[in-house]
């Protein structure tokens, strides 16, 4: 029981900075008109900070990989908590920029050691369920974090937003310093070795999947508020219950991806969960102004796309095993990459086309997605051929059909 507490306070944690994190999508266009900038120029508050914490979280680890993980904890906290405090007393875009890279920094560093610290603090035989009830406080955020940021932000002020969030990582840092135990720090592993994975055929088809699904996901989620808004017509009162709906289908789909990963095998459960991702988003697009087949379509669409993000992370690990933990951390900076890249794109796109056209670019990049789905079971299936006619070592891993 005790141990189970302090994997509910890194949890927590978790749901704190995952709520920080995704909050802009759901206020974005009232940070546009607030600041006098347009939507497109606000989502690439969303790019600056993928691209801090897919560049800037690897090294941070790397250089304070012999550091107390409680120690790193709360300097990540701490860090990611001034942030948000800047972003609440600064004025202007400029500054907005500056403080969103600064909490990138923070909150990559408390994600990535709060998953490494629930894998040991946790019970014998218990490791992947702590580490999954960590996870699972950051998908809260997009569940409970993000709407309830909505409905805050439309009852005051944004920024008011970003107020809560200091008072509550104070909170979380005092909390942090008195419950969660002193865990040594790792044998630290060079970067260039991480990277030297990335020259391997496998391995980089397995990070493009998730550079495609996430990136395609990303390039139209990022403006949700505003396509709702303008494209769909949906009253601002209305989108925080589309962001609820939105965010609860995503725990769903994600639970059942999980299952059908188990029952019918990695290929089946991406193939077909990103087949539903395209059709969703078609549909999005062709929908009519009626909130009940808009929210109809945005909750098949996330629950489409997140049935691929237990799925893609066992897939990746499964591709090397000997080094799960590094191809888990490439496949973080990957997901941040891939969303920086998705905002950037999208803001592009709205901005030299219409708004209207992201969900149809997000569902082409999901196209490319499968193809490097079937790219990369025809590497495996290669490879295992070749190692039964002794042509390769016989621990080539295959994709597998199940675990």
């Amino acid at each position: 029981m005790e141990a189970a507490w302090k994997i509910y306070v890194l949890a927590l944690i978790s749901f704190l900075v995952g709520s920080s994190q995704n909050i802009i999508t759901g206020i974005l266009d009232q940070i546009a008109s607030s600041m006098g900038i347009t939507v497109f120029a606000a989502g690439q508050l969303i790019t600056v900070y993928s691209l801090a914490y897919a560049i800037g979280t690897p090294i941070i680890m790397a250089l304070t990989a012999k550091w107390d993980r409680r120690k790193l904890l709360l300097y990540g906290l701490t860090v990611f908590t001034a942030a948000n405090l800047l972003i609440y007393l600064l004025p202007g875009f400029e500054w907005f920029v500056v403080s969103r890279i600064i909490m990138a920094l923070g909150a990559g560093t408390v994600v990535v050691t709060a998953l490494s610290m629930a894998a040991k603090i946790a019970p014998p035989g218990k490791q992947a369920s702590s580490i999954a009830t960590v996870i699972m406080g950051f998908t809260a955020s997009l569940i409970i974090g993000v709407p309830l940021g909505r409905m805050v932000s439309s009852a005051f002020d944004w920024k008011i937003v970003f107020l809560g969030i200091v008072l509550i990582g104070i909170i979380g840092i005092f909390v942090t310093a008195f419950t969660v135990p002193r865990v040594k720090g790792d044998a630290p592993v060079p970067l260039v070795k991480q990277l030297g994975l990335l020259k391997t055929p496998r391995v980089a088809l397995g990070l493009s999947i998730t550079f495609l699904w996430l990136g395609g996901y990303s390039l139209a989620y990022t403006y949700i508020s505003p396509y709702l808004l303008e494209v769909k017509g949906m009253s601002g009162g209305l989108i925080s219950s589309a962001l609820l709906a939105f965010g609860v289908a995503s725990l769903i789909g994600s639970k059942i991806g999980g299952y059908s990963a188990d029952k019918k095998g990695v290929p089946f459960t991406l193939i077909s969960g990103m087949l539903l991702h395209i059709v969703s988003l078609i549909l999005l697009s062709l929908a009519s102004h009626s909130a009940l087949a808009v929210f109809a379509f945005l909750i098949l669409w996330s629950f489409s796309a997140w049935s691929s993000g237990p799925t893609q992370q066992f897939n990746l690990v499964s591709l090397v095993p000997d080094s799960s933990s590094v191809m888990l951390s490439l496949n973080q900076s990957t997901m941040q990459l891939s969303m920086a890249a998705g905002a950037g794109i999208g803001g592009m796109i709205a901005g030299k086309m219409s708004l209207a056209s992201v969900t149809w670019f997000g569902a082409a990049a999901v196209a490319f997605a499968i193809l490097a789905v079937l790219l990369l079971s025809r590497h495996l299936s290669g490879n295992a051929n070749a190692s039964v006619s002794g042509t390769l070592p016989k621990n080539q891993p295959v994709m597998n059909k199940s675990h």
